[in-house]
């Protein structure tokens, strides 16, 4: 038998679809974000990235760069094991501490990704309660996703930020059942904010616990980069608040912060934490020093609004179908699978600028986007440089401009 035929086949429904991936090798240029070397086929080429979720810039801090580079001279490379078998490296344990600190938590525990964080930590907690009811939000990951699926729990998925639906199955359970409520605190694919403190309010009326996801948020928000729940003071009302390392951060890993039995709780049962090596020592170290730092310096944060507001200013006023967005997600309709994949290409061979094409299945189909994501150094010259390249992309693929783009003309 050929079992090659069957992935031949189920590359093709990707490619009949439009929904092949295919992924730009890009060299990033320490000291030089969001400029990068793109290895195409033709040979390096100099690009600008502009959908990373190095939001803040931090994987290029001298800080972050300090102290990995001096942790991997005294330490080494890896971390030598799994954390129960000599991998529970002193960096590790030190950033664990800075991440409760973070949150206002007793403890935190951190995992090989946030990914990760989200699958093993939802099944285990959910698990570890007996009957226990996952209430999730409809545009919650996949990595949520999996984690619900695992835990072989009931589970209820409420309307996208809609407390009133999620009041209603509350109401109906029984009210002696352990119940765990899930969802993202910024949803990355629209930039809309969960509403924490209505979520937090069912919870403590109907004796549930919850959990929020706050991977596109910490870093970013909050006087010390706690994250949406430390913006609107809502940290000591949820129970376990997860994380990334990799995004505003700037490195790698993932974690959740909650009670110190908890933590003990996950750190005991759950697989994916258990039987998979520990992370680097110099990772840790390098994290702990873009967390020591974003909890104090404002600039990053506060620069980062301002672009990301005036990408959206210059795009909506070229006319470009900018999704509403409260956050620094920058969301561009397109609405066809082959055009958004063709805008980026365009974008990316002609006019030296990176952004990926959001397809389906992380969208819905019609819903088929470019992800903007500014970050502290993308100046005005390179947004006005983005509206111009773009404004040409969707005049010669036909695509619609606004009302307002039209009657400038």
């Amino acid at each position: 038998m050929d079992y090659n035929v069957f992935f031949v086949s189920a590359l093709a429904t990707l490619h009949d679809e439009r929904r092949y991936r295919v992924f730009a090798d890009l060299e990033r240029i320490a000291g030089r974000f969001p400029h990068t070397l793109w290895h195409s086929p033709q040979g390096p080429r100099e690009v600008v990235i502009w959908c990373s979720n190095d939001y803040l810039g931090m994987a290029q801090h001298p800080k972050v760069i300090g102290a990995m580079v001096d942790v991997a001279a005294r330490m080494g490379a890896g971390a030598g094991g799994t954390r129960n078998i000599a991998g529970t490296n002193h960096p590790l344990v030190e950033l664990e501490r800075e991440l409760a600190d973070l949150h206002g938590k007793p403890a935190a525990l951190v995992f090989t990704s946030g990914y990760v964080s989200n699958q093993t930590g939802i099944a285990t907690i959910a698990k570890l309660l007996p009957n226990c009811l996952l209430l999730s939000d409809a545009l919650n990951h996949n990595s949520m996703i999996e984690g619900v699926r695992q835990s072989g729990c009931e589970k209820q998925v409420w309307r996208h930020n809609d407390v009133g639906h999620l009041e209603e199955l509350l109401k109906a359970a029984d009210p002696a059942r352990p119940k765990l409520i899930i969802f993202e605190s910024l949803y990355s694919m629209d930039g809309d904010v969960a509403p924490v403190h209505a979520i937090c309010d069912l919870a403590e009326r109907y004796g549930a616990m919850t959990y929020v996801d706050e991977v596109h948020a910490v870093g970013m928000y909050g006087p010390r980069g706690g994250g949406i729940t430390d913006r609107d003071n809502a940290m000591v009302r949820i129970d376990v608040i997860e994380g990334t390392l990799a995004k505003a951060f700037g490195c790698l890993g993932g974690y959740f912060a909650a009670s110190e039995v908890l933590i003990d709780a996950v750190r005991s049962y759950a697989p994916g934490f258990i039987f998979t090596t520990a992370l680097p020592p110099a990772i840790c170290a390098a994290t702990t020093a873009a967390i020591r730092h974003l909890k104090t310096s404002q600039w990053e944060r506060e620069r980062h609004q301002d672009r990301a507001a005036r990408v959206k200013s210059v795009l909506n006023a070229a006319g470009l179908p900018v999704m509403p967005s409260t956050t620094h997600i920058v969301p561009v309709l397109i609405g066809n699978a082959e055009k958004c994949k063709a805008a980026s290409d365009l974008l990316l061979a002609e006019h030296g600028i990176y952004i990926q094409p959001i397809n389906y299945p992380t969208v819905p189909r019609g819903e088929e986007r470019l992800r903007i994501t500014p970050s502290p150094y993308h100046d005005d010259a390179l947004i006005d440089a983005l509206a111009k390249a773009m404004v040409d992309v969707w005049n010669r693929l036909g695509l619609l401009l606004t009302d307002r783009a039209l009657a400038a003309a």
